[in-house]
């Protein structure tokens, strides 16, 4: 299966969920495409100390998974984007959406 999921908040507790989702998949054999939108953007500045985002968005990427993030939203905030959030575009949303078969919102 081809999961998309997509990201547009920064709360630690749903944010680490939905990681726990996307490295699920991936031990699943699924190929998961993680599209960061919004305040998703900044998902490499969130700090808590109950749930490592970071961390967990590290074994996303080390298990296979894809991040992209929002160029417009990253700039609004005067980044250039990370190896977690690299700049993406609309068409990579677009195309996430298109080829995912299915597609999570958080």
């Amino acid at each position: 299966m081809r999961l998309g999921i997509i990201i547009t908040q920064t709360d630690p507790e749903t944010v680490f969920n939905a990681l726990r989702l996307a490295l699920y998949g991936l031990e699943q054999g699924d190929k998961v495409r993680v599209f960061l939108s919004g305040k998703g953007v900044e998902l490499d500045r969130i700090e808590d100390p109950k749930f490592n985002v970071q961390g967990q968005a590290r074994k996303v990427l080390n298990a296979g998974g894809q991040f992209l993030a929002c160029g417009t939203c990253l700039r609004l905030r005067e980044s250039a984007g990370s190896e977690i959030c690299p700049l993406s575009t609309l068409k990579d949303q677009y195309e996430l959406v298109r080829d995912s078969d299915r597609v999570v919102t958080f």
